[in-house]
């Protein structure tokens, strides 16, 4: 018989031999636990407070079957549960709810919430306990837009644009019955910050809405496989180079219903983009960019008339100009406004009057505006977030791994940060209606979520309503560093993210995945929890895997400059970068130089595809979620802006073009796309197979059936699996 001495000697030297053992109580995490749409996966997020909100300077969110109300420094009280608004909707005559539905605030400054529920729109008055208004809605209505100056809500049925009162009574605003012709929904394939396609005036007497005819472009040919016979599902989808959509702006007035079209002219290619009215309602202000998207005009229309009223100013750039956001007029000086642009080589704001003459640079220095949060109530002052870095001065230089909020001073030009935290950390806020207090939403890269109330004005937390606990603790968990290496222009810092295998031996060789995008608006290293990395990342350490990310030149928040080194050469820089990051894992002793693989989505798709077939002798698996193969099959907007027209760049397209490449393929390569993908179409992952066949190279494809660009819902667990079984196949072993 064993002693126990001997016993416990044995265990001590059965954990040494494994670090995953040695943890003890350390638990392993399932793809259901880290992946969105995983049954579990709520568990593993960082506590928030659900609809968190301010209607007025009262913050608002949901527990449970309570709405939760709060004042700056009064302790948090019951709004109303559920019963209260069952009790209220009962007595309007209405459907009860079962659980608490999703409530947003029509009105800034009124105890006046709304919600859908049953086919109905209500507003619902928490501080009365009533229902103010019941809109009754059809399940063939969509792109819903409330105005709170008159309780009118505009919608779309089919291609036309109605509007619905208060009592209930439908409007006709437009009556297209022509194939091709779209009114009041987002047109350009919603770049330049178009998200939706009707603008009310500030006063509710008219409504300014897109209309695109797009009876000229190509029917793409989508197939519906669920039906009997599969069915054909066209979809209009202009390529670069070919015939682009024609849009114009309508603007119905309700007194008269007339509808005036703006007289935007010739030609009618071109982008009417960042709509917004004057606040005396007479006129509207729109960013006009000619089709090649390097010049801009911010032109002044009559509301009343739709004849030109001036040319403001005028943007150019030798590569794109791409506004993002319409004027913002200041409360109480109706002759100015703000614009933001990135003609200094940074997103930053500029103060105009309505002539167009520039006033003063309210912002500057190497880092990015993001947003802009909303003034005080005096007009005098205005919040934004920027990359500016809370540590430094107002001029120092930003590398977007912090995202904090700041108070200008209109008049004098000063800023003074309102939330801090070092180096690293992303401050989500939000402004009361007042523009008192700010909601602060803070994460850091050791800190899962920290809500606060800030005063604006006195500098000054009042309050901390949450701090959420590691959904971690308890699980193995990597080691996640970041640093920075120089591009491969031998100057510029590139910020990584490295996810060390859980139970790290740094004698032994590990393989490794680059998870890439590379491309334009979207940035993957971060300040916030955990540096911004994926469940994906954690799961794959945990199988003994190192995961590496490189936001290379093209990315996002770094500056036009950075971001613009793209232009006319897709993928070159990016690639070079990423081999850059290579030679960097190679410097780590426990990286396996020869089981590197890579994987990446959409343009990360495209990099992924390129880098296997452009350095094959680097990386020896990849996995190309919906990857763009041809630029020339992409869209118009997206397309032209960062490689002009095909017949203006040939070489660029050509060497862009992965179907050129595909005889270089020797690693394995899975491609993977949903088959009614409307922005990366199907016909890319298949033209790479065909030049494939042709070339006699054997990539791996799976498709997933009625998927758009992104595999969501249930199936993405399903995603992931597949993709992790293929490196397990492929690079593991």
């Amino acid at each position: 018989m064993i002693s126990m001495i001997k016993y416990l000697a044995i265990c001590c030297a059965l954990a040494l031999t494994n670090p995953l053992s040695m943890m003890g109580q350390d638990k392993q995490f399932t793809l259901q636990d880290l992946i969105p749409g995983g049954k579990t996966q709520s568990r593993f997020v960082p506590r928030s407070l659900k609809q968190l909100q301010w209607c007025g300077d009262t913050y608002l969110y949901v527990r449970g079957d309570s709405m939760m109300s709060g004042e700056s420094t009064k302790n948090e009280k019951v709004a109303f549960t559920r019963q209260q608004l069952n009790d209220a909707l009962t007595a309007a005559g209405q459907q009860t709810v079962g659980s608490m539905p999703y409530f947003s605030v029509p009105y800034p400054d009124q105890p006046v919430l709304t919600f859908n529920a049953k086919r109905h729109r209500y507003h619902y008055n928490f501080a009365e306990n009533k229902i103010l208004n019941a809109y009754k809605l059809d399940a063939s209505w969509a792109d819903y837009d409330f105005c709170p100056a008159n309780g009118y809500l505009a919608f779309t049925e089919g291609n036309n644009l109605r509007i619905l009162s208060p009592d209930n009574t439908v409007g006709i605003v437009t009556d297209e019955t022509a194939d091709g012709i779209v009114c009041g929904k987002s047109v350009h394939q919603n770049e330049f910050g178009i998200h939706k396609g009707t603008f009310w005036s500030p006063g509710g007497s008219a409504l300014a809405f897109y209309r695109m005819d797009e009876s000229m472009v190509t029917d793409y040919p989508f197939v519906n496989i669920t039906t009997r016979c599969a069915t054909a599902e066209p979809h209009k989808y202009p390529m670069a180079g070919m015939k682009s959509h024609e849009v114009t702006v309508g603007v119905y007035n309700l007194e008269t219903k007339k509808t005036v079209w703006l007289k935007t002219g010739l030609p009618k290619e071109k982008y009417l983009t960042n709509i917004a009215w004057s606040p005396d309602e007479k006129s509207i202000y729109i960013a006009e960019l000619n089709r090649e998207q390097n010049e801009m005009h911010l032109v002044r229309y009559s509301a009343l008339t739709g004849e030109k009223e001036a040319d403001l100013f005028t943007e150019t750039d030798e590569h794109y100009v791409e506004p993002q956001h319409p004027v913002l007029f200041l409360p109480n000086n109706p002759d100015q406004f703000i614009w933001q642009s990135e003609r200094d080589g940074y997103n930053h704001l500029y103060l105009y009057n309505t002539e167009g003459k520039l006033l003063k640079q309210l912002t500057k220095g190497e880092w990015v505006v993001k947003d802009v949060l909303g003034f005080d109530a005096k007009g005098k002052a205005l919040y934004f977030s920027s990359t500016k870095p809370a540590l430094l001065s107002s001029f120092g230089y930003g590398d977007a791994l912090y995202v904090g909020t700041s108070r200008l001073d209109l008049k004098k030009g000063t800023s003074y940060e309102l939330t801090s935290g070092g180096l690293q950390g992303v401050h989500n806020t939000q402004l009361s209606a007042s523009g008192k207090y700010l909601i602060d939403n803070y994460s850091a890269p050791a800190i899962p979520r920290e809500i606060s109330i800030i005063d604006g004005q006195k500098r000054e937390t009042l309050r901390t309503l949450l701090t959420a606990k590691d959904p971690y603790e308890g699980y193995a968990m990597p080691e996640i560093v970041t640093g920075t290496i120089k591009a491969a222009d031998g100057v510029t810092d590139l910020n990584y993210r490295l996810v060390k295998p859980v139970g790290l031996d740094e004698t032994k060789k590990y393989p490794t995945i680059v998870y890439v995008y590379g491309g334009p608006h979207a940035q993957l290293v971060t300040g916030g929890w955990k540096n911004g990395v994926g469940g994906w990342d954690i799961y794959m350490a945990q199988r003994g895997y190192v995961i590496f990310t490189l936001d290379s030149r093209g990315s996002a928040n770094r500056g036009h400059a950075f971001e613009s080194v793209i232009h006319r050469n897709l993928g070159v820089n990016e690639m070079a970068d990423q081999v850059k990051g290579v030679g960097f894992l190679k410097s780590l002793p426990y990286v396996d130089a020869d089981r590197i693989g890579v994987h990446g989505w959409s343009y990360g798709g495209f990099m992924t595809t390129n880098l296997m077939c452009s350095y094959p002798e680097l990386f020896k698996v990849g996995v190309a979620g919906g990857p763009v193969i041809d630029w020339s099959n992409y869209e118009i907007m997206y397309g032209e802006r960062y490689m002009d027209r095909p017949q203006d760049n040939p070489e660029g397209y050509k060497n862009a073009n992965l179907k050129l490449k595909a005889g270089n393929l020797k690693g394995h390569l899975l491609l993977i796309h949903g088959d009614i993908d409307p922005v990366v179409v199907w016909q890319h992952s298949l033209g790479f197979l065909k030049a494939c066949v042709d070339a006699d190279t054997y990539p791996d494809y799976f498709v997933y059936p009625r998927h758009l660009h992104n595999v969501i819902g249930k199936d993405r667990p399903h995603l992931y699996e597949k993709i992790t079984r293929y490196f397990d196949d492929y690079l593991k072993n």
